[in-house]
């Protein structure tokens, strides 16, 4: 079971990471990532919706039907957005108001879809609830890297406006990377966000072959072209 477990937080952080790897939920990956309080905004919405879908699909397996199983899955996930929009709307209104249509649109999210239907309708509430956990953080880590990068070549700041999410006290968070920094547009637009992606997925491409590589450790090749002959002397038995 431990090993399940740890089977699972690796598949969610690295291996199998809903945006590096199964590339889910790009969408608003990609257009809400300008500063790392959106970002942190929408992966934070994202992961406790993956939590309670994937508990209360695993909670209720059994009593699903398979003809009704997806229209179950979305009224489930819908339910949970909605907490959360209302949520967000009472607390955090105008980061709320910034990620718009992103926030309903947390329904129709691959990634969430695809959890609930391949992982939490075959597999017990500990484990569905830690698949939950472990792929949100994964997905809104890439999420936060990437808008910490959008907004430092952007912006030439980091942390900017996160009172937004975590109130007055947070004003002071901002820092400041250039002084009197003109801005790189290319950095906020759609494009931008397309280039900053690849650049993670190649880097995580990357680390995975040095690991491989690693694992597999030092290999010792023997040309074809060579022979050794060996004498043998004494008695074989």
């Amino acid at each position: 079971m431990a090993n399940d477990y740890r089977k699972i937080t690796l598949d969610g952080l690295w291996d199998n990471n809903p945006a590096l790897v199964q590339l889910l939920g790009l969408c608003p990956l990609l257009a809400v990532t300008g500063t790392v309080v959106n970002a942190m905004g929408l992966g934070l919405a994202s992961t406790i919706v993956l939590m309670g879908s994937n508990l209360t699909i695993s909670m209720f397996r059994k009593f699903v039907p398979e003809s009704v199983r997806l229209p179950i899955f979305v009224m489930i996930i819908a339910s949970f957005v909605t907490c959360i929009e209302l949520l967000m709307q009472a607390f955090t209104y105008e980061l709320y108001t910034i990620l718009g249509i992103f926030i309903p649109l947390i329904v129709t999210n691959c990634a969430i879809m695809g959890r609930a239907d391949a992982f939490a309708i075959k597999n017990p509430v500990g484990a569905s609830l830690l698949d939950g956990a472990m792929m949100g953080i994964g997905f809104t880590a890439v999420l936060m890297i990437l808008g910490g990068m959008r907004e430092i070549l952007g912006l030439g700041t980091l942390f900017t406006d996160m009172q937004l999410l975590f109130g007055p006290a947070a004003e002071s968070w901002k820092i400041v990377i250039v002084e009197d920094y003109v801005g790189f547009l290319f950095a906020i637009l759609p494009p931008g966000a397309f280039v900053g992606m690849g650049l993670l997925i190649a880097l995580k491409n990357i680390i995975d072959k040095r690991l491989e590589e690693k694992r597999k450790g030092p290999q010792v090749s023997v040309s074809s072209g060579e022979s050794k002959r060996v004498r043998v002397t004494g008695n074989i038995s």
